[in-house]
Order: structure tokens, then sequence, then C-alpha cells
């Protein structure tokens, strides 16, 4: 939301903007902007009539006071995506959904068009390089969205990427996830089925064939949009390093794994409709390194590779790890996966992990009882944890000090450490563990 004002500041409105807390680096990127708060909290006396539009962040409380004001005065109020789309019906809009991969292929179109230097818009979900801003609105003739199917408001139920609209649309892969809002897998399927209908007359759907569930829907669906289906690129790994062949081009990579190569085969589909060529979108992708924490490795020495990832669904997990293990067949990898979501942290739902880590050699599964707490869960025990996952000789805990006593005790000659989480470990100090590891 931030990112969104400081663009729509730039572009030349006038903006304003409210909140309970403002941390950093939300506090200082408004405050160089001149779009700090001059007192925190709600003040629906400065809401008024006047105001072309209230955007409604997915955060925002129904009894928002200064969101009843501006229902009360009748004002046009749009959650994030709502927003987004009045801002671009007049570009060209591409979207990449899906439950796993839509920021990288995100990243990984903007990276290509922004090589080829392209004009275009952009809203990705996470930071990367060369992009100071995770939001741009301008006047460029393309906007290239990550599409997340989480409910896009308190008043707007619907998942976010419903209300976008695509000329080109990208679908990942279907995996169950988010079951507090989509309780069972043929409520989650259906949104996707929403999201077919929502693509424009004449426009194209870029899918992975290689997920049964996704082109059976495709197959399944009536809608009159053009289909691409992508899979595996052709592609060798020499020392380490992916070497990928489109068209006849072919370029060494900075990023790896299955999961990567079928994401650039679509970002890449996606930039063929946009008007590039193979030659033009090897040399955008010689140089990305992938969004942050997607595979970052954070520590490198000649004996180990240290890495962190946003993984924490079920799909991501085994992604995630088969892609370091196939890169580095010949060293030990040792994977710690945090269950921080709510869905993650759901005993009805760890059967889903099942076979998840099989590919480590060792596998620490960790979640802090404080999470549990933040999201209204029950307790839960080691043995449901050990149960869903059926990782032989997993261990389980909860407690930081004790994960950061077993990562010290760890061996780390020729080895890979894969650091799992959307959270942070319980506040784990994780870059001194990694100064201690590597020393």
């Amino acid at each position: 939301m931030h990112q969104l004002a400081i663009a729509l500041h730039r572009k030349g409105y006038i903006v304003t903007g409210s909140d309970d807390e403002i941390f950093e680096p939300a506090r200082g990127n408004l405050e160089r902007e001149g779009l700090l708060p001059e007192t925190i909290g709600w003040h629906p006396e400065k809401v008024d009539a006047g105001l072309d539009a209230v955007i409604l962040g997915m955060h925002a409380k129904a009894d928002n006071p200064e969101l009843q004001r501006a229902e009360a005065l009748k004002l046009a109020i749009y959650s994030f995506p709502e927003y987004i789309f009045q801002e671009s019906r007049d570009k060209t809009r591409v979207v990449i959904g899906g439950s796993h991969g839509k920021t990288t292929t995100t990243s990984m179109v903007m990276t290509a068009l922004q090589s080829a230097k392209r004009d275009f818009d952009y809203l990705v979900g996470a930071r990367l390089d060369g992009f100071p801003q995770s939001v741009n609105i301008t006047h460029a003739p393309v906007i290239v969205a990550e599409g997340d199917e989480y409910p896009a408001s308190t008043l707007e139920k619907r998942p976010k990427f419903h209300f976008l609209f695509p000329h080109i649309a990208v679908l990942t892969g279907i995996a169950w996830d988010h079951i507090n809002v989509f309780p069972t897998f043929e409520i989650y399927l259906e949104q996707f089925r929403i999201f077919l209908d929502k693509i424009e007359p004449e426009g194209i759907l870029i899918y992975n064939q290689t997920d049964p569930v996704l082109s059976r829907l495709v197959e399944e669906h009536p809608g009159a949009f053009r289909r691409a289906a992508y899979g595996v690129p052709t592609h060798k790994i020499e020392n380490g390093i992916t070497v990928v062949t489109l068209e006849g081009q072919t370029g060494a990579l900075r990023v790896f794994g299955e999961h990567n190569l079928l994401n650039l085969h679509a970002a890449w589909l996606v930039c063929k409709e946009l008007g590039l060529n193979a030659a033009g979108f090897i040399k955008g992708m010689a140089g990305f390194t992938g969004a942050a924490r997607r595979l970052e490795l954070l520590a490198t020495t000649p004996s180990l590779n240290i890495y962190r990832d946003f993984a924490h669904a079920p799909s991501k997990v085994k992604a995630t790890i088969r892609a370091v293990k196939a890169q580095f067949p010949d060293r030990r990898l040792i994977a710690i996966l945090e269950l921080h979501t709510y869905s993650s942290l759901n005993e009805q739902f760890l059967g889903e992990y099942r076979g998840s880590l099989e590919d480590a050699d060792s596998a620490v599964v960790f979640y802090s009882p404080h999470a549990l707490e933040l999201k209204r869960l029950p307790p839960l025990s080691e043995e449901k944890i050990i149960a869903g996952f059926e990782k032989k000789g997993m261990a389980v805990m909860h407690k930081k000090e004790e994960l950061a006593e077993w990562l010290m005790e760890q061996s780390y000659k020729n080895a890979n450490l894969l650091l799992m989480s959307s959270g942070n470990y319980d506040g784990l100090d994780i870059q001194a563990l990694i100064n201690q590891i590597t020393q």
C-alpha cells in the first residue's frame, strides 16, 4: 500500500494515508516522499466529499472509522487490485497467477523488459534488484502484475487476481493453500476457473502443462482465449551452472532448479507476446539473480552455500529442495522449514507436506508457539508434525535457541544449507548464525 501511495504521488496525484502503526521500511520511504502522516491513527474528520478515491488495504478492518466515514459519504472505495485496474484500463495487462512461482515469473518478465529498454508499469510481491519500488504506476502502455488469489479487502472477499482482467494471463500451477479462506480444494480450484473467465476477449493464457490439475482445468474450460502450454525448456547443468536454450538462443543462468526453468519458460512466452525476441530475452535473463528470498544466496564458501527461500506451501518446499539437490547432487543438503502460515500450522493440513522433505539429507521442521497464538490455533504436537511429513530422521523444534544449537552442531563440509520460511524463526538472528557457520 505505501509503495502504491509513492507511485501515485510521483505520478502527480495528491495522496494521503493513515495506519495504526507504520514500521520500517515503509515509515522511512513515506517520510522521504513527504507522505508520512503527521499523527498515527484514524482521523475520520479528514475524509471529505472532495476525495476522488479511497483505496483500502487488505488488512484494514470493517470497523475502521475512516472507512465508515467514506461509506457514509458514498465515496468511491477500491481495494488495491480494483484501483490498479482503474489505473491500467488503457494498458496491455499481463497478470501472472498460480499457487507458486508467480513472484519469480513476474520478476523475470520485468527484468527482460527492462533489459530491452521497454516502458512498462509493474506490481510484484518482492524486492527485486534494479527496481526501487514493488509498485510502479506511470503512463506506460503495459503493466506486468503478480496476481494473488488472496482476498482483496475486508469489503471485497474475492481474490485479488479476479479484478485485473488480463490480456496476457499466466497460470504457473495449482496446489491447495490458504485453507483459512478456501476450506476445501474444490473451493480453491474454483477461484482459478473464475480467473480464466476474466481473460479479455482475444487474450491468451500461458499455462504450465506439467501440472495435471491445471492442464485438466484448461482443457475443460470453454473460454475462447488462445492457449499456450509450456514446460521445462532444453537445458544442461555444467559445473553447477544451468545453461538454457530457447529458439536456438543459448545462455547461462544465475538461477537454477526445474521450477525456475518452468518460470523462465512462462516469462519467455509473455515477452514473446510483447514483441521481444529470444536473443533479447536470454540476454536479460543472464543477469537475473532472483527476487528477494527466492533461493537467495546468503553466503558461500568453497564447500558450502547457504540459501534462504520463501517456500512455505508444500509444493514450494518440494520444488525448492529438489532444485538444490539436483544442482548439487554430491553435496549434503540440510533443510530447515518453518511452519508459519495459517495453513502450515493447521493439523488438518499437515498431510499435504508428505514427501516434501524427502530429498533432504537432514531436515528440521520449526514452529513458534507464539505464531499459533497469533493465529488463534490450538497447540501443535511433534507427533502430528512427524506423522504429517513422514520424513525419516526429521527433527521437530519450537525454540529458536534449540534450533541455533542444532545448526552449530552440523558439519558443513561439502554441504548446502537451505532456510525455508515466510517468517523469521521467532526472531532468530540468522546473520549472526551464518557468520559463525562460515567462519
